[in-house]
């Protein structure tokens, strides 16, 4: 019987910032996938701590590393059975806890920021394509997490801005966007494929596509996950639950 992945999904949305993603969920993660270890790491915080920068200048090492590697060059999860030879894996990688290895990304703007991964020791089972399948849609969400916290923060440390109601950020997207955009991101938010959308306000897919690249272009985004996240964060106050921050992944890429 497969085990529901909604806790996991669960932990991630209520959690407050980075500190407190890592220390409740990664635990969870270990329990779920049964790694020896597991752990969410994000690489600015890590190059910031001097300790950190020879083990992060080794795993993160295209050319050493190939699962970082299958990583970069993919962005979604791998296992080192996958990209290399036990024996190889063994050289590259001698730790006795780290045996088997499954990571994945944490993905924001199209960029790598950081990384969710789990290990084995050599007495246990390798990972296989469940696991992987489970790790990608954990990524996900944690990804969807990552760019709406940080947008937040981004947002919140700017000085207030000396100026009137009409010159707001929410005011000044909706300058940016024409009412028939605001429309459409409105029902992005509620996680509506683009055939849905064009459904919904009666035009076709096509239009539907067009309207988000000149969006995603007025407001210097690349993904309708992002767009939301800015959105979302204003007094437009879009109608965004939990089930419709999920069905937003999902259609993610419609």
């Amino acid at each position: 019987m497969t085990i529901s992945l909604k806790p996991l999904f669960e932990e991630i949305q209520q959690a407050t910032d980075e500190d407190c993603l890592r220390s409740h969920l990664a635990p969870k993660l270990g329990e779920y996938f049964a790694a020896k270890r597991s752990g969410i790491f994000f690489f600015d915080r890590l190059a910031a701590d001097p300790r950190f920068q020879p083990v992060l200048n080794l795993a993160l090492s295209l050319e050493h590393n190939p699962v970082a590697r299958y990583i970069a060059e993919r962005h979604t999860p791998v296992h080192e059975g996958l990209v290399t030879t036990p024996k190889a894996w063994k050289l590259i990688c001698p730790r006795p806890d780290h045996w088997h290895v499954m990571a994945g990304p944490i993905v924001v703007g199209g960029q790598i920021v950081g990384s969710v991964g789990c290990t084995r020791e050599r007495s246990m089972p390798a990972f296989d394509t469940q696991g992987l399948a489970d790790l990608s849609a954990i990524c996900l969400h944690v990804s969807v997490w990552t760019a709406t916290v940080r947008f937040e923060r981004s947002v919140t440390s700017k000085p207030p801005l000396q100026t009137s109601n009409a010159d707001s950020l929410a005011e000044r997207l909706r300058q940016r966007l024409t009412a028939r955009e605001l429309q459409i991101a409105s029902l992005v938010a509620l996680g509506r494929t683009n055939i849905e959308i064009g459904n919904e306000l009666w035009i076709t897919e096509n239009s539907v596509k067009q309207a988000l690249k000149r969006m995603f272009r007025k407001l210097k985004v690349s993904s309708r996950v992002e767009m939301v996240a800015q959105l979302a964060t204003t007094e437009l106050h879009f109608p965004i639950t939990k089930q419709s921050s999920s069905n937003l992944i999902l259609n993610s890429h419609q």
